[in-house]
Protein backbone atom coordinates (compact mmCIF):
# COMPACT_ATOMS: atom_id res chain seq x y z
CA UNK A 1 0.00 0.00 0.00
CA UNK A 2 1.04 3.56 -0.13
CA UNK A 3 2.23 5.29 2.90
CA UNK A 4 -0.08 8.17 4.20
CA UNK A 5 2.83 10.24 5.06
CA UNK A 6 4.10 10.42 1.11
CA UNK A 7 1.61 13.00 -0.41
CA UNK A 8 3.87 12.78 -3.41
CA UNK A 9 4.18 9.38 -4.46
CA UNK A 10 0.66 8.92 -4.03
CA UNK A 11 0.27 11.93 -6.49
CA UNK A 12 2.26 10.53 -9.11
CA UNK A 13 1.07 7.07 -8.85
CA UNK A 14 -2.77 8.07 -9.31
CA UNK A 15 -1.53 10.15 -12.50
CA UNK A 16 0.44 7.41 -14.31
CA UNK A 17 -1.98 4.20 -13.31
CA UNK A 18 -5.12 6.55 -14.36
CA UNK A 19 -7.45 6.40 -17.28
CA UNK A 20 -8.79 8.79 -20.08
CA UNK A 21 -8.10 10.67 -22.74
CA UNK A 22 -4.42 13.70 -22.76
CA UNK A 23 -5.03 17.19 -23.46
CA UNK A 24 -4.29 17.05 -27.37
CA UNK A 25 -2.07 20.23 -27.23
CA UNK A 26 0.70 18.01 -25.15
CA UNK A 27 -0.03 15.08 -27.13
CA UNK A 28 1.10 17.22 -30.20
CA UNK A 29 4.33 18.30 -28.44
CA UNK A 30 5.19 14.71 -27.22
CA UNK A 31 4.44 13.74 -31.34
CA UNK A 32 7.38 16.50 -31.98
CA UNK A 33 9.47 15.80 -29.09
CA UNK A 34 9.53 12.11 -30.63
CA UNK A 35 10.09 13.28 -34.02
CA UNK A 36 13.37 15.02 -32.25
CA UNK A 37 14.04 11.88 -30.35
CA UNK A 38 14.43 9.82 -33.35
CA UNK A 39 16.44 12.25 -34.96
CA UNK A 40 18.67 12.67 -32.71
CA UNK A 41 18.59 8.58 -31.78
CA UNK A 42 19.59 7.83 -35.18
CA UNK A 43 22.13 10.67 -36.00
CA UNK A 44 24.19 9.62 -32.64
CA UNK A 45 24.42 6.16 -33.41
CA UNK A 46 28.24 6.11 -34.58
CA UNK A 47 29.21 8.15 -31.83
CA UNK A 48 31.43 6.38 -29.63
CA UNK A 49 29.08 6.05 -26.45
CA UNK A 50 26.49 4.96 -28.98
CA UNK A 51 28.43 2.64 -30.18
CA UNK A 52 30.40 1.06 -27.02
CA UNK A 53 26.98 0.85 -25.40
CA UNK A 54 25.13 -1.26 -28.13
CA UNK A 55 28.34 -3.19 -28.49
CA UNK A 56 27.56 -4.39 -25.20
CA UNK A 57 24.22 -5.45 -24.53
CA UNK A 58 24.17 -7.19 -29.00
CA UNK A 59 27.21 -9.45 -27.01
CA UNK A 60 25.05 -10.02 -24.02
CA UNK A 61 22.20 -10.89 -25.97
CA UNK A 62 19.26 -12.61 -24.70
CA UNK A 63 15.40 -12.58 -25.71
CA UNK A 64 14.42 -10.44 -28.73
CA UNK A 65 12.06 -7.86 -26.94
CA UNK A 66 12.76 -4.77 -28.60
CA UNK A 67 14.77 -2.79 -31.07
CA UNK A 68 18.23 -0.77 -30.27
CA UNK A 69 18.37 2.08 -32.90
CA UNK A 70 21.23 0.71 -35.65
CA UNK A 71 20.99 -2.32 -34.41
CA UNK A 72 19.13 -5.57 -37.01
CA UNK A 73 18.63 -7.57 -33.79
CA UNK A 74 16.31 -7.27 -30.96
CA UNK A 75 17.54 -7.72 -27.08
CA UNK A 76 15.72 -7.35 -23.88
CA UNK A 77 13.83 -4.44 -22.90
CA UNK A 78 15.94 -3.11 -20.32
CA UNK A 79 19.07 -3.19 -22.90
CA UNK A 80 17.32 -2.06 -25.66
CA UNK A 81 16.19 1.26 -23.19
CA UNK A 82 19.97 1.47 -21.98
CA UNK A 83 21.29 1.68 -25.53
CA UNK A 84 18.62 3.81 -26.60
CA UNK A 85 18.79 6.38 -23.77
CA UNK A 86 22.69 6.59 -24.66
CA UNK A 87 22.40 6.97 -28.23
CA UNK A 88 19.89 9.38 -27.99
CA UNK A 89 21.66 12.05 -25.52
CA UNK A 90 25.32 11.19 -27.46
CA UNK A 91 25.17 14.58 -29.55
CA UNK A 92 23.60 16.36 -26.80
CA UNK A 93 21.21 17.40 -29.18
CA UNK A 94 17.59 16.68 -27.22
CA UNK A 95 15.00 18.63 -25.34
CA UNK A 96 15.55 20.38 -21.99
CA UNK A 97 13.20 21.28 -19.62
CA UNK A 98 14.15 24.16 -17.25
CA UNK A 99 11.94 23.91 -14.45
CA UNK A 100 12.98 20.01 -14.25
CA UNK A 101 16.21 21.03 -14.88
CA UNK A 102 17.22 18.06 -17.63
CA UNK A 103 16.22 16.16 -20.47
CA UNK A 104 13.23 14.52 -19.97
CA UNK A 105 12.68 12.55 -23.23
CA UNK A 106 15.75 10.76 -24.19
CA UNK A 107 15.14 9.08 -20.79
CA UNK A 108 11.43 8.47 -20.67
CA UNK A 109 10.83 7.57 -24.51
CA UNK A 110 13.59 4.50 -24.75
CA UNK A 111 11.49 3.20 -21.77
CA UNK A 112 8.70 3.22 -22.67
CA UNK A 113 9.48 2.14 -26.51
CA UNK A 114 11.01 -0.84 -24.91
CA UNK A 115 8.37 -1.75 -22.83
CA UNK A 116 5.81 -1.22 -25.41
CA UNK A 117 8.08 -3.52 -27.99
CA UNK A 118 8.05 -5.69 -25.31
CA UNK A 119 4.18 -6.21 -24.65
CA UNK A 120 2.93 -5.23 -28.45
CA UNK A 121 1.39 -2.09 -27.19
CA UNK A 122 -0.37 -0.12 -29.47
CA UNK A 123 1.03 3.33 -30.08
CA UNK A 124 -1.18 5.22 -28.93
CA UNK A 125 -0.78 3.46 -25.41
CA UNK A 126 2.93 4.13 -26.37
CA UNK A 127 2.62 8.09 -27.04
CA UNK A 128 -0.09 8.03 -23.70
CA UNK A 129 2.76 6.06 -21.59
CA UNK A 130 5.66 8.62 -22.62
CA UNK A 131 3.59 11.63 -22.15
CA UNK A 132 2.94 10.64 -18.72
CA UNK A 133 6.48 9.54 -17.80
CA UNK A 134 7.91 13.18 -19.39
CA UNK A 135 5.54 14.88 -17.10
CA UNK A 136 6.03 13.22 -13.85
CA UNK A 137 9.66 13.72 -14.35
CA UNK A 138 9.12 16.83 -14.81
CA UNK A 139 7.19 17.51 -11.45
CA UNK A 140 9.46 15.08 -9.58
CA UNK A 141 12.90 17.20 -11.35
CA UNK A 142 11.22 20.21 -10.01
CA UNK A 143 10.41 18.84 -6.53
CA UNK A 144 13.86 18.10 -6.19
CA UNK A 145 14.73 21.39 -7.18
CA UNK A 146 18.31 23.62 -7.75
CA UNK A 147 19.57 22.37 -4.72
CA UNK A 148 20.04 18.73 -6.20
CA UNK A 149 21.06 20.03 -9.04
CA UNK A 150 24.07 22.30 -7.85
CA UNK A 151 24.93 19.83 -5.37
CA UNK A 152 26.18 17.95 -8.58
CA UNK A 153 23.11 15.39 -9.39
CA UNK A 154 21.64 15.02 -13.43
CA UNK A 155 18.26 15.15 -13.32
CA UNK A 156 18.22 13.69 -16.30
CA UNK A 157 19.15 10.61 -15.11
CA UNK A 158 17.77 11.00 -11.53
CA UNK A 159 14.21 12.31 -11.93
CA UNK A 160 14.56 10.94 -15.15
CA UNK A 161 14.38 7.24 -13.99
CA UNK A 162 11.20 8.07 -12.21
CA UNK A 163 9.51 9.10 -14.95
CA UNK A 164 10.72 6.09 -16.74
CA UNK A 165 9.19 3.50 -14.03
CA UNK A 166 6.30 5.43 -14.55
CA UNK A 167 6.04 4.79 -18.31
CA UNK A 168 7.00 1.24 -18.29
CA UNK A 169 4.77 0.53 -15.44
CA UNK A 170 1.77 2.33 -17.06
CA UNK A 171 1.99 -0.02 -20.04
CA UNK A 172 2.69 -2.59 -17.87
CA UNK A 173 -0.77 -2.02 -16.27
CA UNK A 174 0.52 -1.85 -12.79
CA UNK A 175 -1.79 -1.14 -9.93
CA UNK A 176 -1.33 1.56 -7.85
CA UNK A 177 0.45 -0.63 -5.25
CA UNK A 178 2.76 -2.10 -7.77
CA UNK A 179 3.68 1.49 -9.18
CA UNK A 180 4.37 2.84 -5.38
CA UNK A 181 7.14 0.14 -5.52
CA UNK A 182 8.13 0.36 -8.83
CA UNK A 183 8.85 3.95 -7.98
CA UNK A 184 10.51 3.02 -4.67
CA UNK A 185 12.96 0.47 -6.55
CA UNK A 186 13.57 3.40 -8.42
CA UNK A 187 14.64 5.19 -5.37
CA UNK A 188 17.18 3.51 -4.29
CA UNK A 189 18.56 2.87 -8.19
CA UNK A 190 18.40 6.17 -9.61
CA UNK A 191 21.76 8.05 -9.62
CA UNK A 192 24.00 10.02 -11.85
CA UNK A 193 26.81 12.93 -11.70
CA UNK A 194 27.39 16.26 -13.52
CA UNK A 195 30.96 15.69 -12.71
CA UNK A 196 30.71 13.33 -16.06
CA UNK A 197 29.48 16.46 -18.25
CA UNK A 198 31.83 16.47 -21.35
CA UNK A 199 32.72 12.68 -21.20
CA UNK A 200 30.44 9.87 -22.25
CA UNK A 201 29.04 9.18 -18.95
CA UNK A 202 26.58 12.15 -19.59
CA UNK A 203 24.95 10.39 -22.67
CA UNK A 204 24.97 7.64 -20.63
CA UNK A 205 22.98 9.10 -18.02
CA UNK A 206 20.14 9.07 -20.36
CA UNK A 207 20.14 5.26 -20.71
CA UNK A 208 20.95 4.53 -17.33
CA UNK A 209 17.41 6.22 -16.31
CA UNK A 210 15.27 4.67 -19.16
CA UNK A 211 16.98 0.81 -18.07
CA UNK A 212 16.64 1.72 -14.36
CA UNK A 213 12.32 2.52 -15.14
CA UNK A 214 12.22 -0.57 -16.89
CA UNK A 215 14.08 -3.22 -14.50
CA UNK A 216 11.55 -1.02 -11.46
CA UNK A 217 8.24 -1.20 -13.48
CA UNK A 218 9.04 -4.96 -14.17
CA UNK A 219 10.21 -6.19 -10.42
CA UNK A 220 7.51 -4.34 -9.38
CA UNK A 221 4.86 -6.45 -11.45
CA UNK A 222 6.62 -9.69 -10.19
CA UNK A 223 5.72 -8.45 -6.30
CA UNK A 224 8.96 -7.20 -5.93
CA UNK A 225 8.91 -5.48 -2.48
CA UNK A 226 10.42 -1.84 -1.60
CA UNK A 227 10.05 1.16 0.63
CA UNK A 228 7.17 2.50 -1.33
CA UNK A 229 7.17 5.90 0.37
CA UNK A 230 11.42 5.91 -1.12
CA UNK A 231 10.95 8.97 -3.10
CA UNK A 232 10.14 11.17 0.09
CA UNK A 233 10.53 9.59 3.00
CA UNK A 234 13.46 9.99 6.48
CA UNK A 235 17.01 9.01 4.41
CA UNK A 236 14.56 8.47 1.16
CA UNK A 237 15.71 9.77 -1.94
CA UNK A 238 15.31 13.08 -1.90
CA UNK A 239 16.46 13.87 1.95
CA UNK A 240 19.69 12.09 0.81
CA UNK A 241 20.35 13.69 -2.72
CA UNK A 242 20.01 17.36 -1.71
CA UNK A 243 17.05 17.54 -2.51
CA UNK A 244 14.93 20.96 -1.87
CA UNK A 245 11.56 18.90 -0.70
CA UNK A 246 9.96 22.11 -2.68
CA UNK A 247 6.40 23.05 -0.93
CA UNK A 248 4.01 20.24 -2.92
CA UNK A 249 0.86 22.27 -3.61
CA UNK A 250 2.39 23.95 -6.60
CA UNK A 251 4.65 20.93 -7.66
CA UNK A 252 0.99 19.20 -7.76
CA UNK A 253 -1.08 21.62 -9.18
CA UNK A 254 -3.44 20.67 -11.97
CA UNK A 255 -1.64 17.98 -12.35
CA UNK A 256 -3.53 15.63 -14.88
CA UNK A 257 -5.17 18.49 -16.25
CA UNK A 258 -2.17 21.11 -17.18
CA UNK A 259 1.28 19.54 -18.73
CA UNK A 260 4.15 21.13 -17.38
CA UNK A 261 6.10 19.31 -20.74
CA UNK A 262 4.11 21.53 -22.92
CA UNK A 263 6.79 24.40 -22.23
CA UNK A 264 9.56 21.50 -22.74
CA UNK A 265 12.56 23.55 -25.31
CA UNK A 266 13.83 21.49 -28.32
CA UNK A 267 17.23 22.47 -29.19
CA UNK A 268 18.14 24.55 -32.43
CA UNK A 269 21.92 24.47 -31.89
CA UNK A 270 23.93 21.44 -31.04
CA UNK A 271 25.44 22.68 -27.69
CA UNK A 272 24.48 22.91 -24.50
CA UNK A 273 21.46 24.81 -24.35
CA UNK A 274 22.62 27.19 -21.39
CA UNK A 275 24.34 28.92 -24.70
CA UNK A 276 21.09 28.94 -26.67
CA UNK A 277 19.58 32.75 -25.26
CA UNK A 278 23.20 33.97 -25.72
CA UNK A 279 23.63 32.26 -29.13
CA UNK A 280 20.10 33.97 -30.03
CA UNK A 281 20.71 36.87 -28.82
CA UNK A 282 24.30 37.44 -30.88
CA UNK A 283 22.87 35.49 -33.90
CA UNK A 284 20.31 38.84 -33.57
CA UNK A 285 22.56 41.45 -33.33
CA UNK A 286 24.87 39.92 -36.19
CA UNK A 287 21.83 39.73 -38.71
CA UNK A 288 20.27 43.24 -38.05
CA UNK A 289 24.06 45.50 -38.18
CA UNK A 290 25.97 42.82 -41.15
CA UNK A 291 28.67 41.94 -38.36
CA UNK A 292 32.19 40.83 -39.27
CA UNK A 293 34.87 39.95 -36.54
CA UNK A 294 36.79 42.22 -37.41
CA UNK A 295 34.71 45.12 -36.56
CA UNK A 296 34.54 43.63 -33.03
CA UNK A 297 36.32 44.67 -29.97
CA UNK A 298 34.97 43.31 -27.29
CA UNK A 299 31.72 41.11 -26.42
CA UNK A 300 29.66 40.86 -23.05
CA UNK A 301 27.31 37.61 -22.38
CA UNK A 302 25.27 37.56 -19.05
CA UNK A 303 23.55 34.77 -17.77
CA UNK A 304 22.45 33.33 -14.82
CA UNK A 305 25.42 31.86 -12.50
CA UNK A 306 24.11 28.55 -11.86
CA UNK A 307 25.55 28.08 -16.02
CA UNK A 308 28.86 28.28 -14.78
CA UNK A 309 29.51 25.08 -13.43
CA UNK A 310 27.60 23.64 -16.29
CA UNK A 311 29.21 25.19 -19.56
CA UNK A 312 31.42 28.18 -18.75
CA UNK A 313 34.91 25.82 -20.35
CA UNK A 314 37.14 29.50 -21.42
CA UNK A 315 39.11 27.58 -24.19
CA UNK A 316 37.50 24.41 -25.31
CA UNK A 317 40.27 21.86 -27.22
CA UNK A 318 37.84 19.35 -28.44
CA UNK A 319 34.46 19.56 -30.37
CA UNK A 320 32.98 18.11 -27.38
CA UNK A 321 34.22 21.00 -25.31
CA UNK A 322 33.57 23.40 -27.70
CA UNK A 323 29.62 22.56 -26.82
CA UNK A 324 29.74 23.71 -22.93
CA UNK A 325 31.78 27.17 -23.85
CA UNK A 326 30.10 30.29 -23.41
CA UNK A 327 33.12 32.05 -25.26
CA UNK A 328 33.65 30.04 -28.22
CA UNK A 329 29.69 29.39 -28.81
CA UNK A 330 29.41 33.32 -28.62
CA UNK A 331 32.33 33.29 -31.14
CA UNK A 332 31.07 30.97 -33.58
CA UNK A 333 27.31 33.03 -33.67
CA UNK A 334 29.31 36.15 -34.53
CA UNK A 335 31.57 34.60 -36.78
CA UNK A 336 29.03 33.33 -38.51
CA UNK A 337 29.38 29.36 -38.06
CA UNK A 338 26.60 27.06 -38.71
CA UNK A 339 25.57 26.17 -34.85
CA UNK A 340 22.88 23.81 -35.66
CA UNK A 341 24.99 21.57 -37.62
CA UNK A 342 26.93 18.55 -36.32
CA UNK A 343 29.65 18.46 -38.21
CA UNK A 344 30.51 22.26 -37.33
CA UNK A 345 32.32 21.00 -33.85
CA UNK A 346 35.39 19.69 -34.19
CA UNK A 347 38.57 19.46 -32.31
CA UNK A 348 40.01 21.88 -35.54
CA UNK A 349 37.35 24.02 -34.90
CA UNK A 350 38.59 25.39 -31.68
CA UNK A 351 42.20 25.90 -32.87
CA UNK A 352 41.18 28.39 -35.50
CA UNK A 353 42.85 31.24 -34.77
CA UNK A 354 40.34 34.00 -36.26
CA UNK A 355 38.20 31.86 -34.13
CA UNK A 356 40.50 31.95 -30.98
CA UNK A 357 41.09 36.01 -31.25
CA UNK A 358 37.06 36.35 -31.54
CA UNK A 359 36.60 33.94 -28.33
CA UNK A 360 39.36 35.54 -26.18
CA UNK A 361 37.02 38.92 -26.79
CA UNK A 362 34.69 37.17 -24.65
CA UNK A 363 33.84 38.54 -21.31
CA UNK A 364 31.51 36.15 -19.20
CA UNK A 365 29.06 37.82 -16.43
CA UNK A 366 26.23 36.52 -14.24
CA UNK A 367 22.82 38.48 -13.15
CA UNK A 368 20.88 36.49 -10.57
CA UNK A 369 17.87 38.35 -11.36
CA UNK A 370 18.20 36.31 -15.29
CA UNK A 371 15.99 33.92 -16.24
CA UNK A 372 18.00 30.12 -16.52
CA UNK A 373 16.20 30.42 -19.98
CA UNK A 374 17.54 34.22 -21.04
CA UNK A 375 21.06 36.01 -21.52
CA UNK A 376 21.65 39.33 -22.25
CA UNK A 377 24.68 40.43 -24.55
CA UNK A 378 26.56 43.57 -25.70
CA UNK A 379 29.20 44.15 -28.43
CA UNK A 380 31.68 46.90 -28.38
CA UNK A 381 32.87 48.18 -32.44
CA UNK A 382 35.94 49.29 -33.08
CA UNK A 383 34.50 52.91 -33.32
CA UNK A 384 33.12 52.63 -29.70
CA UNK A 385 29.55 51.86 -30.73
CA UNK A 386 27.71 49.48 -28.38
CA UNK A 387 25.58 47.16 -29.70
CA UNK A 388 22.95 45.60 -26.77
CA UNK A 389 20.06 42.55 -27.07
CA UNK A 390 18.45 40.12 -25.17
CA UNK A 391 16.77 36.93 -25.75
CA UNK A 392 14.94 34.32 -23.31
CA UNK A 393 14.03 31.33 -24.80
CA UNK A 394 10.95 30.63 -22.58
CA UNK A 395 9.31 33.46 -25.11
CA UNK A 396 6.15 31.34 -26.49
CA UNK A 397 6.63 29.96 -29.64
CA UNK A 398 3.54 28.93 -31.88
CA UNK A 399 2.55 25.44 -32.10
CA UNK A 400 3.07 25.60 -36.22
CA UNK A 401 6.44 27.07 -35.94
CA UNK A 402 7.77 25.04 -33.26
CA UNK A 403 6.73 22.03 -35.80
CA UNK A 404 8.67 23.62 -38.56
CA UNK A 405 11.67 23.98 -37.07
CA UNK A 406 11.93 20.55 -35.60
CA UNK A 407 10.78 18.93 -38.62
CA UNK A 408 14.03 21.24 -40.16
CA UNK A 409 16.05 19.93 -37.79
CA UNK A 410 15.12 16.29 -38.26
CA UNK A 411 15.70 16.99 -42.40
CA UNK A 412 19.42 18.62 -41.62
CA UNK A 413 19.97 15.70 -39.38
CA UNK A 414 18.40 12.52 -40.92
CA UNK A 415 17.63 13.73 -45.10
CA UNK A 416 14.85 14.95 -46.14
CA UNK A 417 12.92 12.18 -47.21
CA UNK A 418 14.11 9.90 -44.05
CA UNK A 419 12.74 12.86 -41.69
CA UNK A 420 9.63 12.81 -43.28
CA UNK A 421 9.21 9.40 -43.40
CA UNK A 422 9.44 9.26 -39.23
CA UNK A 423 7.14 12.55 -39.14
CA UNK A 424 4.51 10.21 -41.29
CA UNK A 425 4.86 7.19 -38.50
CA UNK A 426 4.82 9.73 -35.56
CA UNK A 427 2.17 11.94 -36.59
CA UNK A 428 -0.17 8.62 -37.30
CA UNK A 429 0.72 6.73 -34.37
CA UNK A 430 -1.92 6.77 -32.54
CA UNK A 431 -3.63 4.79 -34.92
CA UNK A 432 -0.99 2.30 -35.94
CA UNK A 433 1.57 -0.28 -34.05
CA UNK A 434 4.58 0.58 -32.44
CA UNK A 435 6.25 -1.11 -34.52
CA UNK A 436 5.87 0.82 -37.34
CA UNK A 437 8.33 3.36 -35.22
CA UNK A 438 10.77 0.69 -33.97
CA UNK A 439 11.47 -0.67 -37.96
CA UNK A 440 12.13 3.09 -39.10
CA UNK A 441 14.61 3.55 -36.40
CA UNK A 442 16.87 0.53 -37.13
CA UNK A 443 17.80 1.95 -40.17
Amino acid sequence: MIVPSAPLTSAIVAFAVRKGPLPASARHIMKLSLLDWCAVARAGVDEPVAQIVRSLVAEEGGRAEATVVGLAEKVPARAAALANGAASHALDYDDTHFAHIGHPSVGIIPAALAMAEKIGASGEAFLDAALIGVEASCRIGTWLGRGHYQHGFHQTATAGAFGAAGAAGRLLGLDEAQMAQAIGIVATRASGLKSQFGTMGKPYHAGMAASNGVEAALLAKAGFVSRPDGLECEQGFGPTHAGENADLAPILAGLGETFWFESVQHKFHACCHGTHAGIESLNALRIARGLVPNQITGVTVTTHPRWLKVCNLEKPATGLEAKFSFRLTAAMALASYDTGALSTYTDALCAEPLLVALRDRVRVETDTALADTAARVSVTLRNNETLSGEFDLDRPMPPAAREAKIRAKAASLLGSKPAEAFWGVVDALDRRPVTDLSRHLVG
